[in-house]
């Protein structure tokens, strides 16, 4: 993709970077309704996809039932763009607010559309530093943008946060976090939150001490900074051994969640730094955690560890979805998530006190609960001698892929990996800019399941436990989302995006082929009363870079990207 953008500087405010694709483009542009905290509060209800998982509840649930189980066979293609000729893997969820959808591409390239008619509107290319590709672990995506007032929001691979007029691209602040190439990098969608632009940095790979901020919307001014790997003096601070916070990891690389009524943010933490787990004796807060933020200050108010002291790369960053939920005969505010360590937990989020956790794969690493807290298999361990098989994965039972939580049916519906793999530690030390791991790892086929390395399931949120799943032969690296017209749609590597019935499973539709495998979240709007589902296509991600010998049948899978919109009649 040509750029056709000149970079900003370092932490330049209100800089235009570049011009517009046409000039005077945005006198023939629809209008753009401005987005305020109000909207963003009840985005669950609009018309529109208003962030990253649709509302703050994190839930990819569209209450749109236009497009239905008894009609659903009948969905056409309504537009796409172009195929983009970037061989890495489209990861992006599209962003729509009246009649403009703003969607982003690996490298940091960001795409206003219209989203009735599929018209380029403007294109932003941001000019990426070779050097900060250096320390990107998992490709090089931008999993999309946030939008408030006339903005548009993003995030880039060299740890720039950017605002940009909604309706023309330009420009209006550039602010840096971090050097790029020492470690840090972000590729996860910002969230806005009464005026403040929240993200959080990645790099746990790389021995970067994870962060979160809040800048201020209007001018990218630091707001708060809030270290999620914490020091000696401050709480859980000696969970470490001395000096290890400094390289520990614990990035916070996927969009959270928000609760507007307790004014909490629960955001996911990644996993903590060297793998190996013998060189950071201790539970090491607040890796492979959920913690809760209060959003105008950045201090933790709560947190819950899933998986302590990991050896496994068991990243706690996967979305905790707000959740209604009775478990027992008890009701619960809850958050629900499908975590890399194998098991679904059930939160509550007022407390950060577990109501329950059950596994949805086969797992060996975790031998069950107690007191709470997941119990590590201690004899599954890697150690400088010593090289060990066990299940999950690295990648986890569900990777960052987002689930989805329809309350109709009561059902959250987990993309799921089933494989598992081999460990053993290896010598390290931190040099920054270079990976600090201190294992070797090779993935494994799951013994359990032989023949199906993914699968789509329905959960039970009243009791954690499997009501249906789908099994597929290759890996289930797309997103999920629910709809009232009772579907789940979902995309898999062999380039389809399918329709579920939400109850049963069944499938009731199957796209053309998409040029390419799906590893995006599918979303849903509606305009002038026609609903319309969209999803990338463009594979890569981690599969292709992690798998091994075990995604060779994908090795040569066709790459780049193309965005794709249905609905009814086309």
């Amino acid at each position: 993709m040509k750029s056709r953008f000149a970079r900003t500087g370092t932490a330049l405010i209100g800089a235009l970077a570049g011009t517009l694709l046409a000039a005077g483009a945005a006198s023939a542009q629809p209008a753009y309704p401005s987005v305020t905290q109000a909207r963003l509060d009840n985005a669950a209800a609009s018309k529109g996809w208003l962030m990253f998982n649709r509302s703050y509840a994190g839930d990819d649930y569209a209450p749109f039932a236009q497009i239905n189980t008894k009609n659903v066979a009948s969905l056409k293609p309504a537009w796409s763009s172009a195929k983009i000729d970037i061989p890495n893997g489209f990861e992006g969820t599209p962003i729509v607010n009246g009649d403009y959808m703003f969607a982003t591409t690996p490298l940091d390239h960001l795409i206003a559309f219209n989203a009735k008619t599929g018209k380029k509107l403007w294109e932003y290319d941001y000019d990426l530093p070779k050097t900060a590709l250096k320390t990107v672990c998992c490709d090089v995506n931008n999993r999309g943008v946030a939008v408030y007032g006339n903005e548009v929001f993003m995030g880039t691979l060299d740890n720039h946060v950017l605002a940009l007029d909604a309706t023309t691209g330009k420009v209006l602040w550039n602010v840096a976090l971090e050097k790029p190439g020492i470690g840090y990098s972000i590729s996860e969608a910002p969230m806005i939150v009464d005026g403040k632009v929240i993200i959080g940095s990645g790099g746990g790979e790389y021995g970067a001490r994870g962060f979160i901020v809040g800048l201020d919307a209007q001018t990218g001014k630091l707001l708060w900074k809030t270290y999620t790997i914490p020091s000696p003096s401050e709480p859980g601070g000696k969970t470490w051994p001395a000096g290890a916070y400094k390289h520990g990891g614990g990035s916070p690389w996927m969009t959270g969640t928000y609760d507007p009524k307790t004014k909490q943010l629960f955001w996911g933490v990644g996993n903590p730094g060297p793998w190996l787990a013998s060189m950071r004796p201790g539970n090491n807060l607040y890796s492979d955690s959920v913690i809760a933020i209060d959003p105008n200050t950045g201090a933790i108010k709560w947190h819950y560890q899933y998986t302590r002291n990991d050896t496994w790369d068991y990243d706690g960053v996967n979305t905790a979805q707000l959740a209604d939920i009775t478990y027992k005969g008890k009701p619960y505010h809850a958050l629900v998530e499908a975590n890399r360590n194998g098991y679904f937990y059930a939160i509550n989020r007022e407390t950060g006190k577990l109501i329950y956790a059950v596994p949805f794969v086969h797992d060996t690493s975790i031998t069950g609960i107690k007191d709470g807290q997941a119990v590590n298999n201690m004899k599954l361990r890697p150690a400088l001698d010593k090289q060990i098989f066990t299940c999950p994965s690295f990648l986890g039972g569900k990777n960052w892929w987002p689930g989805a939580v329809d309350p109709a049916t009561n059902m959250a519906y987990v993309p799921t990996l089933h494989a598992c793999m081999t460990m053993k530690g290896v010598p390290v030390s931190y040099a920054a800019g270079l990976p600090y791991l201190g294992e070797t790892f090779e993935m494994k086929p799951d013994p359990a399941s032989p023949h199906h390395m993914g699968s789509i399931q329905a959960i039970d949120l009243s009791t954690g436990k499997q009501v249906w799943q789908h099994r597929t032969k290759e890996p289930w690296d797309g997103g999920a989302m629910a709809t009232s017209g009772g579907l789940v749609f979902s995309g898999t590597a062999d380039g389809h995006l399918y329709a579920f019935d939400a109850k049963t499973g069944k499938i009731l539709w199957k796209s053309p082929y998409l040029g390419s495998g799906i590893i995006a979240n599918p979303m849903s709007y509606e305009i002038d009363g026609k609903q319309y589902v969209a999803v990338w296509s463009g594979w890569g991600g981690v599969w292709p870079l992690w798998s091994g010998k075990l995604g060779a049948s994908l090795a040569k899978a066709p790459r780049g990207g193309q965005l794709h919109v249905f609905a009814l009649n086309g």
